[in-house]
């Protein structure tokens, strides 16, 4: 595996990428034809600086120029494609001193850069205009309205914009290489930190061991990595690291992943400490399985919100197996039980953004959305599988008092054992999650592969 730097071209995957941009072009050139456009302008997207002061907040690129672009992190640049032509990259890499400037494509140390027609802007400046009818793409239409007004350009157009999103859904053999490359970079930082964990390190301790082994710093990491020890576990997103180790070791939940050329995995893990109940353990266990059993139904034209039900029912009966809860599973979903102890939705598309576009939009051309059912908020995946899609499966159980407190006070209660809630309840909870790609006959497991030792 390369190393990877922030704004390094130098690329893994090279020949596939060239098929990847080749495949991009022959789809800009459809939703070109389609949408009566003579180009379309994308660009990367623009630092933001805080408020009175003189530094930006970190910055990731726009995904769909990432799409072409394999430079994470690169701002202030353009992309102008056309169709019958090689698309020009204005590639924003200034004279300074103060920081370290984009290192330039050649074709000799990135291949990939022989498909554009790559020029250099030392200061930010708009693209030449193309000619004819153009659209632009990203949030520079939004910040600076008056980019839209020189170029002569429809701003983010809704139709064309879902057209590009459904090109993201399928993955191209380029981005299945960087997903997998991104799956064992996170694979090592969480069993690093395991490591540290088991050594009795506080959630600084395991965040700073899973950096270092994914070689990541805390800005290049797709999303803020999650580390809750204990409570800790039950907070979905739970945003901070303690500086002190608690005085037991209950549990340990880490939902971090890495990035490859902008494309991210997810990947998520609980582990038992040395105070562990036997009924945690069991919890974890019994997660586990249910997650690996779901993932054996997975295949093209599977309806993911029918996956997303079956593992309530699922976890219905794990809850009833364990004695937490004395009802059938079915009845446990329909009272709303199972949603309680599990408030999120089994998972989500994944590629350049963790939570990936057109999750919902079934059909782009009218733009039509499948809402989650009745109960099930934030599903964020309600599309029948197809091959190629790259997606996420992450069950969960949870003591959260908000939710269960409800169920206490009114006639579901009765039916929950109430004394195994607050034991379960010092352990936090429990999610397990993996990374897949759809396939003409089930699904690949970019988590669960003997390289990552998950």
């Amino acid at each position: 595996m390369s190393d990877i730097y922030l704004n390094d071209p130098v690329l893994t995957h090279a020949a596939a990428h060239r098929r990847h941009l080749m495949a991009l072009q022959q789809c800009y050139e459809q939703a070109m034809q389609q949408h009566a456009l003579d180009a379309i302008v994308l660009h990367s997207g623009k630092p933001k600086r805080h408020f009175a002061d003189d530094q930006d907040a970190t910055f990731k690129s726009h995904a769909h120029f990432l799409h072409w672009v394999p430079m994470a992190g690169l701002s202030d640049s353009w992309l102008v494609i056309r169709p019958g032509e090689r698309p020009l990259l204005y590639l924003y890499a200034p004279d300074d001193f103060w920081h370290l400037s984009p290192t330039l494509p050649t074709p000799e140390a990135a291949p990939w850069s022989e498909a554009f027609e790559i020029i250099h802007l030392r200061k930010p400046a708009l693209p030449t205009r193309p000619a004819g009818r153009i659209a632009l793409l990203g949030e520079i239409a939004l910040l600076q309205p008056d980019v839209s007004e020189a170029l002569k350009a429809d701003a983010n157009p809704a139709g064309l914009l879902r057209q590009l999103d459904e090109g993201r859904v399928c993955k191209s053999e380029f981005e299945i290489a960087c997903l997998e490359e991104a799956s064992l970079r996170a694979a090592q930082g969480h069993l690093a930190a395991r490591r540290r964990f088991m050594d009795g390190g506080a959630e600084l301790d395991i965040q700073l061991a899973y950096l270092g082994a994914s070689r990541q710093r805390e800005s290049d990491v797709p999303y803020g990595n999650i580390v809750g020890l204990n409570e800790h576990a039950a907070v979905l997103h739970y945003q901070h690291y303690a500086l002190q180790a608690p005085a037991t070791r209950h549990s340990l939940l880490v939902d971090a992943g890495a990035s490859v050329h902008g494309y991210a995995s997810d990947i998520t893990r609980s582990w038992a400490g040395d105070d562990a109940l036997p009924i945690y353990r069991a919890l974890i266990e019994g997660v586990d399985a249910l997650q690996k059993r779901l993932i054996t139904r997975l295949a093209p034209g599977l309806d993911y919100v029918a996956l997303h039900l079956e593992m309530h029912r699922e976890l219905g009966e794990l809850l009833r197996t364990l004695g937490v809860v004395s009802l059938p599973a079915e009845a446990q979903v329909e009272q709303g039980i199972t949603a309680a102890f599990c408030p999120h939705g089994l998972g989500h598309l994944l590629g350049l953004q963790v939570h990936d576009v057109a999750g919902r939009i079934p059909d782009f051309i009218n733009g039509d959305v499948r809402n989650p059912p009745v109960g099930h908020p934030m599903l964020r995946l309600t599309r029948e599988l197809q091959e190629g899609m790259a997606i996420t499966i992450e069950p969960g159980c949870y003591i959260i008092p908000m939710l269960l407190e409800p169920l206490r006070n009114d006639a579901r209660g009765q039916a929950i054992d109430w004394s195994l809630v607050e034991a379960l309840a010092p352990h936090g909870g429990v999610r397990i999650e993996d990374n897949l790609v759809i396939t003409a006959d089930g699904a690949h497991n970019l988590t669960r592969v003997p390289a990552t030792g998950l």
